[in-house]
């Protein structure tokens, strides 16, 4: 569907003209959101989440509703995005920093399985996305989150000529208001917003004299807990919640932990808001410059939206699950693409991984893949020319148990199916999305020919790319396990749901330090 009743195969040649017809190479903006949700955008459905600059984006870009991140966790979406690789090839199974194997038990969780072991930086070796940029000639800027190794393996050692706030950390260590905890991200006055300042430093880069193309990643820390917002912002969405109407409760159990239900928090909708201000500042900045017209604008998130276990931020329904999980709403993402000269909307329902973006960049830019770099995405580029592609599997490789509540699994999806396996016990879940796109219906007894083929199909990929592998605890109590599950649903849940009310009570206040952008208003 197109957002005007115009003919997409000739709206899409005339958006592809605008790349054509200039012998520049298009400058390019990539703006990774951490933990941003499918429907936390005003654009994709949200209607508490308020998102005007990213929505405005959106109205112009290439929309893939059925866009995936590679992974339900953080480190190897990203190293995934950087190397078009599948986690189960370049290594980095969980995020970097998890317990694996017997120190996993220290977590106190008394699950069936030890997790693996996993790759614990970005391995040198690959030729990354920055990396081909730096050899076709382009200037390369990173600003943000990077969470792909220490010392040695930081954004400037892959690539990206300059790096400002990019480290060993995955959460804003310091919380989003300065004075922060960054190494890599010179401090700023008392009370600075972090998603502001790195936007106001890519904008900064952006309006720098350059000789040649440049791409410019703007990497937000933000949505990921701690989260944290304005005075001003709370007390704006708590008005809206309580002028909505509140649900009598908010959280039902998922298998492990609680799961949040509803959009109503008025400190994540906050911190939304405010990264979605910083996304206006970088837009605007290309437009100062003059740069809007020679432009490719990238917007994703690295996976799905925190339901459970963090900060139990949002709710991704009516996909089912959320961060850390094997279901849609830790696997389904936000994906625009704008081009050069795109003035419309146009949806496209091709699935989209974000190991495509690394080749779809590269052909949209007009260059060539590095010699001997291989990868496993495919560039969308004729999806978007209005071409028809060829149907093929995706894969998704978790062998660990999120901190959220997902299982140790493994997951293709082929055309409208979807098969999941289950490390645990190595069952199957097979769902048919276009039918069940909430996952309820688990069909695998019922065609079992299609859970044969694709649990197959699944093995022999997982074979190939020689994939690491959980273990069972010879430690395992059930009996410990169940009083974990017990404690989760008969404590943790109605604490969750007092919690909630609270935030949302007209005198609630958070701990003193919070509202660290109060300083600037004195």
């Amino acid at each position: 569907m197109l957002k005007k009743l115009i003919p997409v195969a000739g709206l899409m040649c005339l958006v592809f003209q605008a790349i054509g017809q200039t012998t520049d190479q298009p400058n390019i903006v990539f703006i990774l959101v951490d933990d941003l949700g499918y429907y936390d955008l005003g654009a994709t459905g949200s209607s508490f989440y308020e998102t005007p600059n990213i929505d405005e984006l959106a109205s112009m870009s290439f929309q893939f509703t059925q866009g995936y991140t590679a992974s339900p966790v953080c480190s190897p979406a990203r190293a995934s995005i950087m190397t078009g690789l599948t986690p189960a090839v370049h290594g980095v199974t969980d995020w970097i920093g998890a317990a694996y194997g017997e120190g996993w038990r220290k977590a106190g969780r008394h699950t069936k399985l030890l997790p693996p072991d996993y790759e614990h930086e970005l391995k040198a070796s690959y030729v990354t996305l920055p990396e081909a940029m730096v050899d076709a000639g382009y200037e390369t800027f990173f600003a943000g989150k990077w969470h792909l190794g220490g010392e040695g393996s930081f954004p400037e050692d892959h690539g990206f000529e300059i790096n400002i706030g990019g480290y060993a950390a995955g959460s804003p260590m310091g919380g989003y208001f300065a004075p922060y905890e960054n190494p890599k991200l010179p401090q700023g006055p008392d009370g600075e917003n972090l998603s502001m300042r790195l936007a106001e430093e890519t904008a900064k880069f952006i309006g720098r004299e350059h000789v040649k193309p440049f791409f410019a990643m703007l990497s937000f820390y933000a949505v990921h807990g701690p989260i944290q917002t304005t005075e001003e912002k709370w007390e704006k969405y708590r008005l809206k919640a309580t002028s909505n109407g509140l649900a009598d409760h908010a959280y039902a159990m998922e298998r492990r932990l609680p799961i949040r239900q509803v959009q109503d928090n008025p400190v994540y909708a906050g911190l939304v808001e405010s990264m979605d201000d910083a996304v206006g500042v970088v837009l605007n900045s290309l437009k100062e410059q003059g740069l809007e017209e020679n432009t490719l604008i990238v917007f994703t998130s690295d996976h799905g939206g925190v339901a459970s276990g963090d900060a139990y931020s949002t709710s991704n329904l009516p996909l089912r699950g959320g961060k850390g999980y094997q279901w849609e709403g830790g696997l389904r993402v936000p994906y625009f693409i704008k081009i050069p000269g795109q003035k419309e909307l146009i949806m496209l329902s091709t699935p989209a991984s974000g190991i495509d973006l690394y080749p779809t960049l590269i052909e949209l830019a007009g260059l060539k893949m590095p010699e001997n770099t291989r990868v496993e995405g495919i560039s969308l580029a004729p999806a978007m020319q209005g071409k028809k592609m060829a149907e093929r599997a995706l894969y998704w490789h978790y062998p660990h148990y999120g901190n959220q509540g997902g299982d140790p699994s493994s997951i293709i999806r082929k055309g409208d199916w979807k098969l999941i396996y289950y490390w645990e016990d190595e069952g199957v879940e097979l769902y048919n999305l276009k039918n069940d796109p909430q996952e309820q219906y688990n069909l695998s007894s019922k065609y079992p020919g299609e859970t044969e083929r694709l649990t197959e199909k699944l093995m022999g990929w997982l074979a190939k790319t020689n994939a690491n592998k959980p273990t069972i605890d010879p430690q395992y109590s059930e009996v410990l396990h169940q009083e974990v599950l017990d404690k989760n649903k008969n404590l943790k849940m109605p604490a969750l749901e007092a919690d909630r009310i609270n935030m949302l009570s007209e005198d609630w206040r958070p701990n003193a330090d919070w509202w660290g952008s109060n300083v600037l208003k004195d």
